[in-house]
């Protein structure tokens, strides 16, 4: 017998987008920070940024290595680009792009060097605010377990490879019981886990499991996970003043990444989406939430 049970989102649960009241101005809508991309990477930088404006972040901030400075302005000039020495990363650099976000997003392309664990151990320590750890980030935390407890009441979204990473099951055991692997993981260490896959799965640890129902085959695509983990960055940011918790988030993130994918692949074809096209469609999804 389950110990939990499931439940959905549907088009009502859209509804759960905080408002956009008409006094407002771009600080009303937060600061996402996006700790990503690395030397060669700047793209997932971009995807993760760009979908966290277009989900409705009143300002997104992008701290990455000197590298990416051009490309990331002339690609996204919407963004502040905050940039270290990607040989020496200041710890004072990235502690104070922290200090100035009400969210944030890191690991997208961010490498698994000595250089980039720096970047996240700092992060991981500084922030107050909710955070998306995805990608290089979880990666780096499976190399180095004692910072795990740093990802206490923040949130992950690992695929199943970085999930048995984190594990030392295998890619196989996790996916015959998705459901109780993301559960426990999410229980012990006190986080909110998005397993991501078919039928993605989210959990807080609680007696309720969050199964998605949204999304198709053109999702498996490289960037779509830095657009989701900037989707719900996106939608945390502008989360501060509702009484959405951070599993809300997540399950919203994540439909809404579905449905992208959806309105994407009805446009193009399963065949034919790529990471940019999930973040294209965010317009048609979000229109019209009241």
């Amino acid at each position: 017998m389950k110990e939990y049970t499931e439940f959905s989102y549907t088009h009502a649960d859209l509804s759960l987008m905080p408002s956009r009241p008409a006094d407002s101005n771009k600080g009303t809508f937060g600061r996402v920070l996006c700790v990503c991309g690395s030397k060669g990477m700047a793209g997932a930088a971009y995807l993760a940024a760009k979908a966290a404006l277009r989900t409705g972040a009143g300002l997104a901030e992008i701290l990455t290595p000197e590298e990416n400075r051009t490309v990331l302005q002339t690609l996204l000039p919407e963004a502040v680009v905050t940039v270290y020495d990607s040989e020496s990363p200041s710890p004072h650099t990235v502690e104070e792009a922290v200090k100035r976000a009400d969210t944030v997003v890191c690991g997208c392309g961010l490498g698994v060097t000595r250089q980039s664990l720096t970047v996240l151990s700092h992060v991981l320590r500084a922030s107050k605010v909710p955070t998306v750890l995805d990608a290089d980030a979880l990666n780096l935390l499976s190399r180095n377990p004692s910072l795990l407890k740093y990802a206490k009441g923040k949130i992950i979204t690992p695929h199943p490879l970085e999930m048995s990473r984190l594990t030392g099951l295998s890619a196989e055991q996790i996916n015959a019981d998705r459901q109780t692997v993301c559960r426990e993981f999410a229980k012990r260490h006190e986080l909110v886990c998005v397993l991501k896959g078919h039928q993605t799965a989210v959990s807080d640890g609680g007696e309720a499991i969050y199964i998605n129902r949204s999304g198709n085959s053109g999702m498996a695509t490289g960037g779509s996970g830095d657009v989701l983990a900037g989707i719900i960055g996106g939608i945390l940011s502008q989360a501060r003043a509702t009484e959405l918790s951070l599993m809300q988030t997540a399950c919203l993130g994540v439909y809404i990444h579905g449905l992208c994918g959806d309105a994407a692949a009805a446009q193009l074809g399963e065949y034919s989406v790529i990471a940019s096209d999930i973040i294209a469609a965010l317009p048609r999804v979000l229109k019209g939430i009241k």
